[in-house]
């Protein structure tokens, strides 16, 4: 009888315990644990499961994994728990991939609409009690560029070209006769190539060539008429350049749900920017998501006690699964 898996479960407390779990009983010692208890709990495990995904303490007990083979993080992006000592190791790593691309995709399209449809500002006229009639845009044949070519952002494309937008890609390599995007141009030279977008949705993981990306050069490069996005990572986009144009009026605006710190500090420019929309890390977070995670877990799982081939393995050198397209 082969021996029994020791699977190490990072939690954010011990009422945070994800469900399916059961599941694996018969061949898996679950061990589920907060940030102060991780290092005992790694001790002899084989697997780890980072439900608590936005957690750093894997790097401070490193040294006690003395067995570790798989981490599993509960969400697409990595770069919270990468360290030089976890890339140069064998372990393998995989993430949520694929499980935020759809409702992500439908969080970008809200965040376009409620743009090009005033919603915002009809808001902020209700709540003054005044009646304004204005003239509202139109989305269809409206120029958007989505930077970075993986699940979310290519189910984003296929979303806004569903309501007759014209998408095109922004990636780490440039290429024609993309699927889903047509045209795809180098990360390295957006701002070449957004003179005439009214969207630019960045949805770009956070490694080091994608930490700024979205700066003061690329920020002037886009027309006046055109709206920021960010369902990426909050460092990806320089603030200070973002809020600079905001101020200027060369930018109509932007919607970000993700930021260089989170939680947004209360005395935070951001929150009073002229044209920002601001939301809490939640553009991925449907109901029933944190199911569709253990879910997609555990299906991992199986695969791992059967000796096969894992699914969403991160490239750990670069930060994310490679390959984008389905």
């Amino acid at each position: 009888m082969s021996r029994r898996q020791v699977l190490a479960v990072l939690s954010g407390g011990n009422d945070d315990v994800p469900p399916f779990l059961d599941e694996l009983a018969d061949r898996v010692e679950v061990r589920v644990t907060d940030a102060a208890g991780l290092g005992p709990s790694l001790e002899g495990a084989d697997a780890l499961l980072l439900w608590d995904f936005f957690s750093r303490a894997v790097r401070d007990v490193w040294g006690r994994a003395d067995r570790l083979r798989w981490i599993h993080v509960a969400a697409a992006g990595v770069d919270t728990l990468l360290f030089d000592g976890l890339r140069d190791s064998g372990v393998v790593v995989t993430n949520a991939r694929g499980t935020f691309d759809r409702p992500i995709a439908e969080y970008v399209l809200g965040a376009v609409l409620a743009h090009a449809k005033l919603v915002h500002e009809s808001h902020d006229l209700q709540r003054r009690r005044e009646w304004r009639h204005r003239e509202t845009r139109t989305v269809r044949g409206a120029r958007a560029m989505v930077v970075g070519t993986g699940g979310i952002g290519r189910e984003t494309a296929r979303l806004l070209r569903a309501v007759g937008m014209e998408v095109s890609g922004a990636g780490s390599r440039a290429r024609d006769g993309d699927p889903d995007f047509g045209r795809v141009v180098a990360s390295t030279e957006l701002a070449d190539h957004v003179g005439e977008v009214d969207y630019l949705v960045n949805a770009v993981p956070l490694t080091p060539a994608t930490h700024g990306l979205v700066d003061a050069r690329v920020l002037a490069a886009l027309p006046e008429r055109a709206h920021l996005v960010n369902v990426g990572r909050g460092p990806t986009v320089v603030e200070d350049d973002l809020l600079a144009a905001l101020h200027a009026g060369s930018l109509d605006g932007a919607t970000l749900d993700v930021f260089a710190t989170e939680p947004l500090p209360q005395d935070s420019p951001l929150w009073d920017a002229p044209g920002l929309v601001v939301s809490p890390h939640m553009s991925g977070d449907v109901v029933g998501w944190r199911d569709a995670l253990a879910r997609q877990f555990v299906d991992n799982a199986h695969r791992w006690l059967a000796g096969e081939p894992l699914a969403n393995v991160v490239d750990k050198q670069r930060g994310y699964v490679p390959g984008g397209s389905r």
